[in-house]
């Protein structure tokens, strides 16, 4: 027996996915928890707890260095961005100088930035890092890297081809401390 499921196109999703976020960032005793907040694509909330220090000291270390190897872009942290799953918070993101976002400030991504970093956590699972990556691809990402939990680092190109270094940012390591 097979199941069809049938989704919301992404335009659709994209403007629930703005209003859910919208009522998310007004409500106080949210902005109080200590967790990370993401939704599914329902406008569920997702809370997870805090990043260890290592995790934090890879995602600073990732975006000092993003910055400084591509200091036309905007590197950004915690990046709130529309997907077909939910808004998802991008552990680090570089968005092309051209990128009109980087003046407007808006609530949340509605394209994902050209390169989007995940950092593996102990609690992360390959099948919800691989389908965040297909998330981010779906929301027009041009790169994925996967910071691993021994600091190597995977880059993908769209749908899921693996390369040993970023095409955007050739000059960027393959392992971090």
């Amino acid at each position: 027996m097979s199941v069809i499921i049938e989704l919301p196109d992404l335009q659709s999703q994209t403007a629930f996915n703005l209003a859910r976020w919208t009522e998310i960032l007004a409500d106080p005793e949210l902005t109080q928890l200590p967790y990370r907040i993401e939704t599914d694509h329902y406008g569920h909330i997702l809370m997870s707890p805090p990043p260890a220090f290592s995790h934090g000291r890879r995602q600073s270390f990732i975006c000092s260095l993003l910055s400084n190897l591509l200091p036309q872009g905007l590197t950004i942290t915690e990046c709130p961005v529309s997907t077909a799953g939910g808004v998802k918070a991008i552990d680090v993101g570089w968005l092309a100088p051209d990128r009109p976002e980087i003046l407007l400030d808006p609530l949340l991504l509605t394209r994902a930035p050209e390169v989007c970093i995940e950092i593996i956590s102990p609690s992360n699972s390959r099948s919800e890092i691989d389908h965040k990556r297909a998330l981010y691809f779906d929301a027009d990402a041009a790169e994925v890297w996967i910071c691993n939990l021994d600091g190597s680092l995977s880059f993908f190109l769209p749908p899921d081809r693996e390369l040993s270094a970023s095409v955007i940012c050739p000059a960027f390591p393959a392992r971090i401390a």
